[in-house]
């Protein structure tokens, strides 16, 4: 069969640098870190005390406070971002089958805050089960999609995907491929989370993922350098419109880029840690250049997963290395997260955006923080170090990789008509 063009023409952004497309861009462009002292709780006997909030926040300027009682944050949060977006697209009931305008979401957690003050409520009283009526549909981690659909009547294909850190890249993957397919017309993507709680935050401390920078927050997501000491937890949501090419065209509709193709892996190897070699990262960036029908030297610009992991950092480049070759040198290669901290299950979205809009722009955003060379990473990669650069970007990978050794890798073109 003659697969069907995807082509992207909704964005929308609730970030820890920006809480609207627009702000997230210019956070992004001018080098502007997201973390900062925790607001949400007491982190004196934390380990650490600092992540990427969302900021200058208030979800009734966008949602009914009824409504926004019955919700986890992170449902609130991909309320606001898949609104923007579908605002961006000028999608409406009006000029869509609503049978054929789907909602696929990713979400690593889901409702963490929920699940953790029902069960310190619980825990507080004297065992008597006395529970929310809303605990469980605000907890699951399927809800999100399912707002957003009831909101905007769209009754196409409703999901979450689960696979960590790349639930949201997986998410993408999976609309792409309904679309192109000719299963779909329209699909809202992306994906949520709202993790700074005190139990994420303990959570991922027990594991020593996270840095303890504490005497620094604003620098402590240092990708690729020398003294990086773990992540920074972030939250908020990325939502995008994919949409057939024939489709929108005929809706007269703006197109920000052609979805290219899509690849998933599975390192098969450890529960939290990435095999040192970038074995799956490898295979996951092949399958998706080959889904795509590109070479590795029509790739100018990866976004990696680049969380600021001793390990990981350094086996995603030797993967990049493996698959590139010579021509990994002429990538302008970057990690966002060391912005915005890491997302979660929302971070493929926002990272799939910022290489959309680097594409749309000519610019690529910089890896902020980095002051110490790692004699592990070959001198010659481009990693976009500290500053901004302008180039012509005619193709651009996103990388996200999730603990259980998931791998997924979007690829983006220059839409050219």
């Amino acid at each position: 069969m003659q697969l069907k063009r995807v082509v992207v023409t909704g964005l929308g952004a609730l970030t820890p640098i920006g809480n609207t497309l627009q702000e997230y861009w210019d956070g992004l462009v001018n080098g502007k870190s997201g973390a900062a002292p925790i607001t949400y709780y007491d982190t004196e006997k934390h380990k650490t005390k600092f992540a990427c909030e969302i900021k200058n926040f208030n979800v009734e300027d966008f949602i009914d406070k009824k409504e926004v009682r019955r919700m986890d944050k992170f449902a609130q949060y991909a309320i606001v971002a898949s609104d923007e977006a579908i605002k961006d697209a000028g999608i409406s009931l009006e000029n869509v089958n609503k049978h054929r305008v789907g909602v696929i979401w990713g979400a690593g957690i889901g409702g963490l805050q929920t699940f953790q003050d029902e069960v310190m409520n619980y825990a507080a009283g004297d065992g008597t089960p006395r529970f929310n009526p809303f605990f469980i549909p605000k907890m699951i981690a399927d809800i999100a999609p399912g707002h957003i659909s009831m909101r905007n009547g769209f009754m196409g294909p409703n999901y979450t995907t689960v696979s960590a850190c790349a639930s949201s890249a997986n998410a993408l993957v999976d609309a792409f491929n309904y679309i192109r397919l000719g299963m779909c017309d329209v699909i809202v993507s992306g994906g949520s989370e709202a993790a700074v709680t005190i139990a994420g935050m303990g959570g991922f401390n027990s594991m020593q993922a996270l840095s303890t920078r504490n005497d620094s927050p604003e620098t402590a997501s240092r990708p690729f350098d020398a003294t990086r000491d773990g992540f920074v937890l972030g939250e908020g949501a990325g939502a995008l419109v994919l949409e057939e090419y024939e489709h929108a065209i005929a809706r007269g509709a703006k197109i920000y880029c052609e979805v290219g193709g899509g690849g998933l892996s599975s390192d098969a190897y450890h529960l939290t840690a990435p095999h040192p070699e970038g074995i799956g990262v490898i295979a996951v960036m092949e399958n998706c250049l080959r889904d795509a029908g590109l070479k590795p030297e029509d790739v100018d610009h990866i976004n990696t997963h680049g969380t600021s992991t001793p390990l990981g950092d350094v086996a995603e480049l030797k993967a990049i290395k493996a698959v590139f070759g010579d021509h990994a040198k002429n990538i302008n290669i970057n990690s966002t997260k060391s912005m915005t901290g890491h997302l979660l299950g929302a971070a493929g979205a926002i990272e799939a955006i910022a290489s959309i809009l680097a594409m749309q722009h000519g610019i690529v955003p910089p890896t902020i923080n980095h002051t110490t060379v790692d004699e592990n990473i070959d001198p010659s990669l481009n990693l976009t170090l500290n500053k901004a650069q302008k180039r012509e970007i005619k193709v651009a990978m996103s990388n996200t990789f999730g603990f259980g050794g998931h791998n997924a890798c979007v690829l983006f073109k220059k839409f050219e008509n």
